[in-house]
């Protein structure tokens, strides 16, 4: 099977890190990556749009029909945020787009980038784990063929531009964090041919961890 993507976020680390992935795979025929402000990419693979407006989505939504998969890395912190503001940004946000391709294309593979530490029971304390968790589920419900994805520290793809600064700061920890605590620890590589992976050969798990993610990709 031929994997025909849309990827959003791919201005943001996540998403520049899978997108890469994916243009150097042969598994992957197609990639149109849908972002607020235009990307700086260019390849015989790509489609671009560029859409300010994530809730408002009908004057591109011809556009995203006939893909097959969709890697959903957008995402915001809430730190400084309200939880009111943050569930907007991150629940109403993703479930919009989702729900647009779920009519759409009902078979399509959709992997949503969460994190660890995510709440999948939706009554925990923390509220940025609640939300990320009610919007796991949401997800779920809508795709028979959705993957959460919690990641942990990730290892950057070689000729990233988008790199969170703590992170190029901490890079130097990566391989004794590796060695130390491996559940925690993955290369964005590895995200993205994990999340490849959903598409063309599927996995058990609709939840996967650190070390889900790093098994998928190897297969």
């Amino acid at each position: 099977m031929k994997v025909r993507a849309i990827i959003t976020g791919a201005t943001g680390m996540v998403g520049e890190g899978v997108l890469l992935e994916c243009l150097n795979h042969p598994d992957v025929e197609q990639v149109l990556i849908v972002n607020r402000k235009p990307s700086g990419f260019s390849h015989p693979k790509l489609r671009e749009i560029v859409h300010n407006d994530f809730f408002n989505l009908a004057p591109i939504a011809d556009q995203l029909a006939g893909y097959n998969a969709c890697f959903f890395c957008l995402g915001v912190s809430s730190v400084g945020m309200s939880q009111d503001e943050y569930k907007h940004l991150t629940y109403d946000l993703t479930l919009n787009f989702a729900e647009l391709l779920a009519q759409q294309s009902p078979d399509l593979t959709f992997c949503y980038v969460t994190g660890a530490g995510t709440d999948s029971s939706e009554q925990g304390r923390i509220a940025w784990a609640r939300v990320k968790g009610a919007t796991e589920n949401a997800v779920m419900r809508l795709f028979k063929k959705a993957y959460m994805f919690r990641p942990g520290f990730m290892k950057a793809v070689p000729g990233q531009k988008n790199i969170k600064s703590y992170y190029t700061f901490l890079a130097w920890l990566y391989p004794i964090g590796l060695a130390l605590y491996p559940a925690g620890f993955c290369t964005l590589n590895e995200v993205g041919q994990a999340m490849i992976n959903t598409v063309t050969k599927g996995y058990e798990k609709k939840i996967l961890e650190v070390k889900d993610i790093v098994e998928l990709a190897k297969r």
